[in-house]
């Protein structure tokens, strides 16, 4: 009979990986499940999970930014899910992910594709490429014109921040739509969404196309967007910060805390924090700097229960809203959540 002695490894060496079994659950959260005892990101996927969860279940204002081409990649009617069954408050992305939701709001598609296509040959039928998905560049100018048309119902005298602007935008888009997409969803649910780097996106194309040639003047007030954020935290009794890739939505969010600090109005930080990224933090890129730098910043609290998922943002966010779906359905439903009114002045109450 072998005998183990116990030596100093005993106590790391406590709890033992759980190897996943082949059974007939059939659910991704059961799945989930599973992979809390596994290693590497499976486990981070499962954590990430658990943390939405107890964002959900303890009454924290959910903070979601959403970066890269997410939409034509085939993820709009997920963050749609998220909006419209209130898994998520606030929504902060790209100019380039809206003018997408847009353009598939108009009843326009987006086409799969081959990374290794010939892209002069694709210029030439004047279609633009993503990587592996395609979209008609005579639609995307038709979406320009759209959105200068939109422009045209404004009241150009007084500026605007981008969150009333695509909540205008949203409410116009709801009366056509046969579907609906980020932007119509958020305007009935009253989501507010924040688009950081409006112009840096074709819908800044439109705005520019408009201004040039109709003459339209849309000012935007940018700093108001960052006085509203940061008083959402400060009037939250606690926060969760759940992002899907880098750059400005996430900084943008992120800078919430750090304004905040500034005026002194609240520095605790973010107390649940995700983020699923692809890229390590030693290149010195800071749309992939770690939870734990942020902790530096104020921006993420000392104690938060915190998780970085290193994973293609098409495979994770699948498998996460699906999970919360099957599995936490009931505790979006009823929590204690805010309600905001999203005119001029943003106003939110809990």
């Amino acid at each position: 009979m072998m005998v183990i002695r116990k030596t100093k490894s005993t106590k790391f060496l406590t709890t033992p990986t759980r190897p996943i079994q082949i059974d007939r659950d059939r659910s991704v959260s059961g799945l989930l499940d599973k992979m809390e005892g596994i290693s590497f990101q499976g486990r981070n996927l499962a954590t990430a999970r658990n943390i939405w969860k107890r964002m959900l279940n303890e009454g924290a204002l959910i903070m979601m930014g959403l970066s890269g081409y997410l939409v034509p990649a085939g993820m709009r009617r997920l963050v749609v899910y998220l909006i419209k069954n209130r898994f998520i408050d606030v929504l902060a992305t790209t100019g380039t992910n809206l003018f997408h939701d847009l353009h598939e709001a108009l009843g326009r598609s987006h086409y799969m594709g081959d990374p290794h296509m010939n892209d002069l040959q694709l210029r030439e039928a004047l279609v633009d490429r993503i990587y592996d998905t395609l979209g008609s560049d005579i639609e995307f100018r038709e979406a320009y014109e759209w959105i200068g048309n939109f422009v045209a119902q404004l009241d150009l005298s007084r500026s605007y921040s981008t969150r009333e602007f695509l909540y205008l935008l949203g409410r116009e888009l709801a009366e056509i739509a046969s579907e609906d997409g980020i932007l119509t969803s958020a305007y009935k649910a009253k989501v507010p969404i924040y688009c950081p780097a409006l112009v840096d996106s074709p819908i800044g194309t439109g705005l520019a196309v408009s201004r040039v040639e109709r003459k339209h003047e849309i000012q935007f007030d940018v700093v108001q967007d960052v006085n509203e954020i940061s008083q959402l935290v400060a009037q939250s009794p606690k926060t969760g910060l759940i992002c899907f890739g880098g750059g400005p939505p996430k900084h943008f969010l992120q800078q919430a805390y750090t304004t905040a600090a500034i005026l002194k109005i609240a520095a605790k930080g973010y107390q649940y924090a995700i983020q699923v990224v692809t890229e390590p933090p030693f290149y010195g890129s800071s749309a992939e700097d770690t939870l734990e730098e942020s902790q530096s910043w104020g921006k993420v609290a000392p104690n938060a229960q915190k998780v970085t998922v290193y994973c293609d943002a098409t495979i994770a966010m699948p498998i996460l809203v699906t999970a919360l779906a099957q599995s936490a359905a009931k505790e979006a439903k009823t929590r204690r959540r805010p309600t905001f009114n999203l005119t001029r002045e943003l106003k939110m109450t809990y």
